[in-house]
């Protein structure tokens, strides 16, 4: 199987949920490889990161601060779900090689933040819209993490 097809028992009787053989071969990577579970990982901090962001401009937080605190939020929430759910295999033991790889994921993480706090801060005092600054942010913050993340931390080559 494809990985895309499972069966589930309802009321005692067999049932197939999700079957998806139609994608051709050459997409399946891109829906179950390892871009697919980083993007995965992603949206699950984003959505921690964007969610704590809007509450704490609610709350009456300046952007900057807001964009910086949502972001540490979704820091936090990332290295959770990457190294415990979606990179589980990448993950170095314990010891010198998990330790770097944590430092690593800290300094791309602290990259993320300074570029974010940056985007939405320098557009918060042009006076645009603090929100469509952090869509922006989002988007320069998750490629630029992504790719060093990608080649630094949780590639297989380094982890095995």
């Amino acid at each position: 199987m494809n990985g895309f097809s499972s069966v589930i028992s309802v009321g005692g009787r067999p049932l197939r949920v999700a079957k998806v053989g139609f994608i051709p071969a050459m997409l399946r990577p891109l829906l179950t490889g390892i871009l697919a579970r980083y993007i995965s990982s992603s949206v699950v901090a984003l959505c921690a990161d964007a969610g704590s962001f809007l509450i704490f401009l609610q709350l009456g937080m300046a952007p900057a601060p807001a964009a910086a605190a949502g972001f540490t939020i979704g820091i936090l929430v990332n290295w959770l779900v990457s190294s415990r759910v979606m990179f589980t295999s990448f993950v170095a033991v314990a010891g010198p090689e998990r330790q770097r790889q944590q430092v690593l994921f800290l300094v791309t993480a602290l990259l993320g933040l300074v570029l974010t706090t940056a985007i939405v801060g320098g557009a918060a005092a042009l006076a645009f819209n603090p929100r469509l600054a952090k869509l922006v942010a989002v988007a320069v913050s998750f490629t630029t993490t992504s790719a060093l993340r990608h080649l630094l931390v949780f590639s297989k080559t380094r982890s095995a």
